[in-house]
């Protein structure tokens, strides 16, 4: 079990990346790209959980088209900042042959996770799939340097970020903005 002291020392050290206002408007500004995409369509929005859930929930009302929704939950950190082997918890309820899909997740860190879940739509016959994420996290440790996401809102820098839906030891998830934990605690990104 974490300790909450750890808790309260890693959200009193971190460093705001982005405010509420500056995701709010990145968000604003990908969703005028997928409604331009998605006119006309008949798509499934999947939301991965737990980190896209507020993403996803800012993200649906700005949509201009009719949609479905339904979510995943698939995971590699298990309330750890380590991420291991991919672990789905939920699949997809609805039927995802023939319809296209749009996956909305919290991050692009590595992209392990989000290509099993890619995977996991196209292997149920998903016409076209597509993802929306609310960060992408630059460094050179992509799973597949020759993937790339399809929407993103906001990039950062290669540190353990937290908050706006992304966890930090399945904690923190309600910082209100994107936080990046202070070095001097050593985590790794």
């Amino acid at each position: 079990m974490t300790d909450l002291e750890e808790i309260y020392n890693v959200q009193k050290t971190a460093d705001r990346i982005y405010s509420n206002a500056d995701i709010e408007a990145a968000i604003e500004n990908m969703a005028v790209n997928i409604n331009h995409f998605y006119q006309g369509l008949n798509p499934i929005v999947l939301c991965i959980m737990n980190g896209g859930v507020v993403f996803c929930g800012k993200l649906l009302p700005l949509l201009r088209f009719p949609l479905q929704f339904d979510y995943a939950h698939a995971t590699r950190y298990n309330n750890t900042t380590d991420g291991k082997t991919l672990e789905w918890r939920v699949v997809p309820t609805l039927d995802l042959r023939g319809r296209d899909v749009l996956i909305v997740d919290d991050i692009y860190d590595v992209g392990e996770t989000l290509a099993g879940v890619i995977e996991a739509c196209e292997k149920q016959k998903a016409l076209s799939v597509k993802s929306a994420v609310l960060v992408n996290k630059v460094h050179d440790r992509k799973y597949d340097p020759s993937f790339s996401v399809d929407f993103v809102a906001l990039e950062a820098g290669d540190r353990y970020l937290f908050g706006y839906g992304m966890d930090y030891k399945s904690y923190l998830r309600n910082a209100p903005g994107i936080y990046a934990v202070g070095n001097s605690l050593g985590c790794e990104a």
